[in-house]
Formats: structure tokens, sequence, C-alpha cells
């Protein structure tokens, strides 16, 4: 195999698995440690992939997904009223898990100075409660992913597999008649394994999003238990999401309170 062949199914094989081990690579490939070593570095100084301790971890080009201030600037009105209603369900005391979305990070912020329990992946949402004396917070370590500040990856996932809570907060990038979906494949791993820890899965997501695809298909709409939406649905997107099966939450409905479309 010739060395820009190798490079390249390297390439290819890290961002279609979004991290894969140094000893996966090898068995992959069929080359030399030292050699597929150097392949990463390659790759490392291109900014396509992130070194980790025995393997690596795929970031792309930077092309595909802005920084998270430039995200979090978009629909900002919306996602406050999503997260208002989202906040207004969770109970005192309750424990409640929140991935790094910027829709998410909303929710966070309401959330400030009540006594739950957070737990979450997200640099920006645990720096929100690193100070509080109301909640308790557990970080999930792991890798963290640039622009986003979100631990993803292998470690994340072991920490996970002890974790359980009354909600599970997820956002994501694309809605469809065939489900969910992401911007990264590691990602939609990782909200997979969250998924599995709560009692009730929830998905903020406002009115842009529904209707187009993403990257990374995450799940069925009918995996999930709650959608949470501002009031800007279309009536073909409002049909869509009433067709699928969870409890449909539209924010600042029926005289200010959240309204549920049961199917």
């Amino acid at each position: 195999m010739l060395v820009e062949e190798r490079r390249q199914r390297v390439l290819d094989l890290v961002s279609h698995r979004g991290f894969i081990s140094l000893n996966d690579l090898v068995e992959a490939v069929q080359a030399s440690e030292s050699t597929l070593r150097r392949d990463l570095d390659y790759w490392h100084q291109q900014g396509m992939l992130r070194r980790t301790h025995g393997g690596a971890i795929y970031v792309g080009d930077g092309s595909t997904l802005p920084p998270l201030e430039e995200r979090s600037a978009r629909q900002l009105e919306e996602k406050r009223a999503i997260a208002l209603a989202a906040a207004a369900r969770i109970g005192d005391g309750d424990a409640v898990l929140l991935d790094g979305g910027t829709t998410t990070l909303e929710v966070a912020r309401r959330l400030l100075d009540r006594p739950v329990q957070i737990v979450t992946n997200s640099l920006p949402i645990a720096q929100l409660f690193a100070g509080s004396r109301s909640s308790d917070l557990v970080f999930l370590g792991g890798y963290v992913y640039p622009k986003t500040g979100v631990a993803l990856g292998p470690l994340t996932l072991r920490v996970l597999e002890d974790i359980h809570v009354n909600q599970a907060i997820l956002s994501v990038s694309g809605v469809t008649a065939k489900g969910l979906f992401n911007s990264n494949l590691l990602l939609v791993e990782t909200e997979r394994r969250m998924m599995r820890c709560a009692d009730e899965v929830v998905v903020v997501v406002d009115h842009t999003k529904i209707g187009r695809p993403a990257l990374a298909y995450l799940c069925e709409l009918s995996a999930i238990d709650t959608l949470v939406v501002d009031p800007g649905l279309s009536p073909e997107q409002r049909q869509l999401l009433t067709d699928a099966g969870p409890r449909l939450i539209v924010a600042g409905e029926a005289n200010h309170h959240a309204e549920e479309f049961h199917r």
C-alpha cells in the first residue's frame, strides 16, 4: 500500500469511528505501530485529528461546526423559551444529565441556584455550577472536543456506566421523520449511552433544525420520551412531530405555559 493510500485509510477509519485505538488501527490497516503513529502524527499536524493516549480522535477540518459562541447567538430567543419550558419540568432534588449543546446551556442557566444534581460532559455548563452552593455537580471526564468544550470518547462512556438520572436533556442538530441527527459520530455514541442512564429522555431543539438531517444518525424519534420546541413551528413541522410518538411540548403556548400534544 502506498503511503498516501495508507494515510487516507487511517483518516477514513478515525473519521468513521470518531475515536480509534492504536491496537484497532494496527489490526485494520495491517501496518506496524511505529508506522501508524507517524501517520497519526501527520494528520494531527494537518488539524484533522488529535492524538490521545493509545489512539486518536477525529476533529475534521474545522469547517463543519462553528465555535460555541457563534452557535449560541443563533435563535437565542427561541432557545431561551425552550429552556424555560424544559427547566419548569425539573423538580427540586432531581438528577439531570445535560449534554453539551447551546440549547442545553440555556437550560443550565435556568437551573442555577436550584437544589438539583447536575451531570454533564460540557465544560461551559460545569463552569456555571462549579461555585454553586445549591446544586451538586458531576463532570464526566474524557477527551475535550475542540470548539465545543464537550468531553467525549471511551473515558466518558466508562463513567456513564455508573450514572442514573431522572432526566437526560439532549440537544441535536437535526430532526426528520427518520429520526434525530447530530454533527459528530463520537457525539452520538456518547448521547446513546446517556439515553440509557435516564428515566426520561428529553430533546430540546429549535424549529430551524426540524425537517433537516445532519451528519450522524442518533436514533428514531420513538426512542425518546419528550421533545421541547419553540413556537416557531410551521404546520408541517408540527405535524411531523405530533405523528412521531414522543410527547411534544411547545414553549409559551396555552397561556404562556407549555402545551403538551400526545399521539
